[in-house]
């Protein structure tokens, strides 16, 4: 039986990287400050503290379904990150390639 999802070739700088991740070659420069510090961050980015209702056409709310399970992430996940992305100024335009 054919796999139905086969992972795209490796680019050259992503096969190094797991050739020296498997290799033992990398060490973590997490320190206990750094750990605590990213938590609170992590804390203070992540409280979903409001509540909202948005009407969305069907298609797009489908793409947005079918965006989020591509990603692995429920749809209202996908929607908080995309908009906390927009007002953050670090949503990044993909244009697509034709």
């Amino acid at each position: 039986m054919p796999e139905q999802n086969p992972l795209p070739p490796l680019e050259d700088d992503e096969q190094q990287l797991l050739d020296a991740f498997e290799q033992g070659a990398l060490r973590s420069v997490l320190t206990p400050g750094l750990l605590d510090g990213l938590r609170q961050s992590a804390r203070t980015t992540g409280q979903k503290d409001q509540r909202i209702n948005i009407r969305l056409s069907s298609g797009d709310l489908q793409a947005i379904r079918t965006r989020a399970l591509q990603e692995g992430i429920p749809y209202q996940t996908l929607i908080s990150s995309v908009l906390h992305k927009y007002v953050s100024g670090t949503l990044q335009e993909r244009i697509a390639m034709q």
